[in-house]
C-alpha cells in the first residue's frame, strides 16, 4: 500500500485485480455514513507509470 497525494496504490497479483478492486472500492465508499455519497474511482495497470 502506498499513498501518493489523493491516491492509494496497491500491489496485487494480476489474477486477483478485479476482486481486489471491487473489495477496496466497496470498503472505501462505505467506511463512514455521510449525507453525501463518497465516490471512489479504481483503475489498474502493470506499473504506476502506465496508470497515468
Amino acid at each position: 500500500l502506498l499513498q501518493v497525494h489523493d491516491e492509494l496504490i496497491f500491489e496485487v497479483n494480476e489474477s486477483d485485480v478485479e476482486v481486489a478492486a471491487k473489495e477496496i472500492k466497496e470498503a472505501m465508499e462505505n467506511v463512514v455514513t455521510l449525507s453525501v455519497p463518497l465516490l471512489v474511482n479504481v483503475g489498474w495497470a502493470k506499473s504506476w507509470k502506465d496508470a497515468h
